[in-house]
């Protein structure tokens, strides 16, 4: 397994609670599975952005949240990386949007 950032590591340990959330190199920075569906990714900048689709999509809209360009993958809001408690609704948010829309093999 790489060496993964500070950063990288923070946020897998903040997502223990998901399962076995795993890290993988890719578009400059990395993406976050679980389940082998993409949820979330990680910025070559070290920003978090979690995966949305019509089920949540509007959670973030209404928080002013930017998408990570013309992926479906929004940043965080504001206080969500600080404790799971509030994270939990976005990362089951953003696995639950993933297993929608992946596409069969």
């Amino acid at each position: 397994m790489a060496e993964h950032s500070p950063y990288v590591i923070s946020i897998l340990t903040l997502m223990t609670p998901l399962g076995d959330v795993r890290a993988k190199r890719m578009f400059g920075g990395y993406g976050l599975f679980l389940d082998d569906c993409m949820f979330a990714l990680i910025s070559r900048g070290e920003e978090l952005f979690l995966k949305a689709d019509d089920g949540n999509r509007d959670s973030f809209g209404a928080l002013g949240r930017q998408s990570h360009g013309k992926m479906p993958y929004y940043s965080v809001p504001e206080g969500a990386l600080g404790d799971w408690s509030q994270m939990e609704p976005w990362a089951m948010g953003a696995t639950a949007a993933a297993k929608r829309t992946k596409k069969p093999k």
